[in-house]
């Protein structure tokens, strides 16, 4: 059977594939082997992925909203642009999880020119520049072009003291992080010049997936009982993590959800985060 991917490629369909990202869901296996069955007896030659996650999609939301949600992620993510801003703020959370201080959307001057930053981090004294580089469509690639740029802007302010969390900061690291992948020769080149990198998919065992699942840093926009509209309430009023949910229900009640739906929520996010 082929298939259509997102890039137009035609590809055999993988059911081994399906089900390993059906079971990282959390749905039990009895579960994954149902919808399996159901999508295998719906599809037909020439199908697209799209469609075949959309059934998958559909077919999880029956077993539980929380399983959907964490099968969205990836989409969850992409919905935090186009602009790129609640993006930022993301992966500043992201971070802030892993016990860095953070701070976004600061002006430093170089020796050359000035730089709008991202987000700036700080670790055991060390303070890093984190660009972060949105893609509206999911196949597109952060390629060498980027680091090579973000090399140079880094470069041009490494010598410099900023007020940044003192008023005599120096920058001594850089990282780059999308929500998409990066091809070869941006890895390449990033490990050569001494950048990290940060992506859906690298590096292979610490990437935005697997902080995500070892965390629980979903992002609002994953909740499967919320609108879009919703959602992006939600990030105006700065929440961005469902955790944050579960630790302030009264953001539900701002965006003028009733009782009932307030609860649904809850339980969704309290199971998404393995809470309950």
């Amino acid at each position: 059977m082929k298939i259509v991917k997102h890039s137009g490629n035609i590809v055999d369909f993988n059911p081994d594939k399906l089900k390993t990202s059906l079971l990282k869901s959390g749905a039990s296996s009895s579960v994954v082997e149902s919808i399996l069955k159901s999508i295998q007896s719906g599809i037909y030659e020439g199908i697209s992925t799209k469609e075949i996650y959309k059934m998958a999609f559909a077919l999880l939301k029956k077993t539980a909203n929380s399983h959907a949600a964490r099968y969205n992620l990836r989409e969850a993510i992409r919905l935090l642009g186009p602009a790129g801003f609640f993006f930022e703020k993301y992966i500043a959370r992201i971070f802030a999880a892993e016990q860095y201080v953070t701070v976004t959307n600061l002006t430093l001057f170089g020796k050359c020119v000035s730089h709008e930053i991202d987000v700036l981090i700080k670790k055991d004294e060390i303070i890093s520049m984190v660009e972060c580089k949105y893609h509206f469509g999911r196949d597109a690639a952060t390629d060498v072009k980027v680091p090579m740029y973000i090399l140079s802007r880094y470069n041009d302010i490494i010598d410099r003291h900023h007020p940044i969390f003192t008023q005599k900061d120096s920058v001594l690291g850089c990282w780059i992080v999308t929500n998409n992948r990066f091809t070869s020769d941006a890895v390449d080149f990033a490990k050569c010049c001494g950048l990290n990198l940060l992506s859906w998919n690298y590096p292979p065992n610490n990437n935005l997936k697997t902080k995500n699942d070892t965390a629980n840093l979903y992002p609002v926009t994953c909740l499967t009982t919320l609108t879009l509209a919703e959602k992006d309430k939600l990030l105006i009023l700065d929440v961005i993590l469902v955790k944050e949910i579960i630790n302030n229900s009264d953001s539900l009640d701002r965006i003028g959800l009733s009782s009932n739906r307030i609860k649904n929520v809850l339980k969704e996010a309290s199971e998404l985060c393995r809470y309950i």
